[in-house]
């Protein structure tokens, strides 16, 4: 039976369990031996080897963000009343990854409408464009610049306002790095520019102008969130055995050592729904590499299977005020309730993950394996890789298959899809379905996660593509070889043009599926691809997976 441990402060109160409390003491120990807490705080980029100090020494700012990213309020705020004095109610945020997580969870805290748009399905980004353009304005945001899924939405709203006789600098708001392609050409064009903190790295941005614009432009109080946060950063700097930081860090890290790599994240009653899809990012693309990692699974509630029931391979931590664990029994031993408000979550979830990469042994704040699949996504954009052809064809439903798995037997889908399942590793597997779909008009194949974890008894993920690319991506190539892959694709109701660009919106996120699934079979995972040709098709995929 796991015995629970309390710890708590002035925002706090975190409930943990430990599989083995001694490995897990002796980490959390150690870590205050080394002044881990108090380093970070001071910015140190020594403390995850010489290999990862170059990174490392540009990715700490976020430690200060509480205060240092005050000023923006101010600006943020007074072009916010200035945009409702035109008029313009409705925000779109065009990001991906650490650019539309933060500020999609911060939003659906604070109760305010905000449409993100982190899509290139060309169905996606017309639904978007055609509601209420005459009272739209736009965030485009992107770190680096040049995420090309953000550029092609920016040019498409480019030519949306225009046609309706809209001036574009009118409506469009840029966040992105001082000096980068984008500040450059927006800078140039006219538009609203906010420069954010180029030392923080993408996922650990959520209190920069990443987070903070977007989201304080929809009517969220932002003020109030580094409030929060303020109220657990002394806690996270202390040196002590019951610093928050240390201690969650330190669960998933001596966890991890002891073969437990899954994180199965539930709600258990917060006020901030999305939580767990911003966890996932950080996590996944920051420990997922070296072939190491910790896989975040993403369950629907506390009764959701994968928390309910769990498997022993699995750490299982509930956010929010409930205490589950009195029912739900952790398999492996491990667990955690964190209950805090959503400032506070955030940079504790950022320390933590920053902790638990020192005690894994890696760098949380590279993510190498990337870029491999927008290289692939690239070769297929320009011909130099050619269109793969299907294993074969059931009704509405083209099967294609990587190399050396699917059965010879398999003539449906339903025989691909079990024959698929038949390549989950009992112990230690997990299957991640990838849907390169429309997130609003097929949300309920999100449903599917569940009948699976049921079906297999295994960890089961669910991402909308390309949005995993920035998310749990890095993990599923660098992660431990341990995945097995479903990709649904589809054909839109629809295409739509990239202004500006020699491919469509169609062309773009097949590239970006068939990419991502050539360098997984590259990396010897079973991929197995559903491409439904009509709304009947997708009905036979929903049918096989359940």
């Amino acid at each position: 039976m796991t015995e629970w441990s309390t710890v708590s402060g002035d925002s706090f109160e975190m409930v943990f369990g430990y599989g083995d409390e001694a490995a897990f003491s002796s980490v959390v120990e150690q870590l205050v031996a080394d002044g881990v807490a108090g380093r970070i705080a001071e910015q140190d980029a020594t403390l995850w080897g010489p290999e990862a100090e170059d990174e490392a020494g540009r990715r700490l700012a976020w430690v200060s963000l509480a205060e240092a990213s005050r000023p923006l309020v101010e600006d943020i705020v007074a072009l916010r009343a200035d945009l409702l004095e035109r008029g313009l109610t409705r925000v779109v945020l065009c990001g991906m990854g650490g650019s539309s997580l933060a500020p999609e969870v911060i939003c659906a805290a604070g109760g305010v409408d905000l449409t993100v748009l982190d899509s290139s399905h060309p169905d996606a980004v017309r639904a978007a464009l055609e509601q209420d353009l005459g009272s739209t304005v736009v965030v485009v945001s992107s770190k680096s610049g040049g995420t090309v899924e953000t550029d092609s939405q920016r040019r498409a709203y480019e030519r949306a306002f225009t046609d309706a006789g809209i001036d574009p600098t009118e409506r469009i708001v840029v966040v992105t790095d001082p000096g980068s392609p984008l500040d450059e050409s927006a800078t140039d064009a006219g538009y609203h520019v906010f420069r954010a903190d180029p030392d923080v790295g993408g996922r650990y941005s959520a209190l920069t102008a990443f987070g903070l614009v977007p989201s304080g432009l929809a009517g969220a109080d932002i003020a109030a969130l580094l409030d929060e946060a303020a109220t657990i950063q002394a806690a996270l700097a202390e040196d002590s055995v019951d610093n928050p930081g240390l201690r969650l860090g330190g669960l998933l890290g001596a966890a991890n050592l002891a073969g437990v790599d899954k994180l199965v994240l539930g709600d258990s009653g917060s006020s901030y729904p999305g939580l767990g899809d911003w966890a996932e990012q950080l996590v996944a693309e920051s420990t997922g590499k070296d072939g190491l990692g910790i896989l975040p699974i993403v369950v629907e509630s506390t009764n959701a299977p994968n928390l309910t029931p769990n498997t022993p391979d699995s750490l299982l931590v509930t956010y929010g005020p409930g205490f589950v664990f009195d029912q739900i029994r952790p398999r492996s031993g491990w667990g955690a309730t964190v209950d805090a408000p959503l400032g506070a979550q955030l940079l504790l979830w950022e320390h933590a993950t920053a902790v638990a990469g020192r005690v894994i042994g890696i760098n949380p704040f590279d993510q190498p394996d990337v870029e491999s699949a927008k290289e692939a996504a690239r070769g297929m954009l320009d011909g130099s890789a050619a269109d793969p052809s299907p294993a074969f064809v059931d009704g509405d439903v083209q099967i294609f298959a990587s190399a050396g798995w699917l059965a010879e037997t398999a003539d449906s889908v339903a025989g691909a899809v079990a024959s698929l399942l038949d390549q989950v590793v009992p112990d230690r597997g997990y299957l991640s379905v990838q849907a390169y779909l429309d997130r609003d008009a097929d949300a309920s194949l999100a449903d599917s996660r569940s009948a699976l974890a049921r079906r297999t008894g295994r960890p089961v993920t669910f991402g909308w593509g390309p949005r995993f690319l920035h998310s749990t991506g890095q993990y599923h190539k660098g992660g431990p070889p341990t995945g097995v892959y479903l990709q649904v694709t589809g054909e839109p109701a629809e295409d739509l043009p990239v202004p500006g660009r020699e491919f469509t919106f169609r062309q773009f996120i097949s590239a970006q599926a068939i990419g991502d699934a050539q360098v997984l079979a590259e990396h010897g995972r079973p991929v197995l691809r559903l491409h439904v040709t009509s709304p009947a098709g997708l009905d036979q995929v929903r049918e096989a997976l359940s």
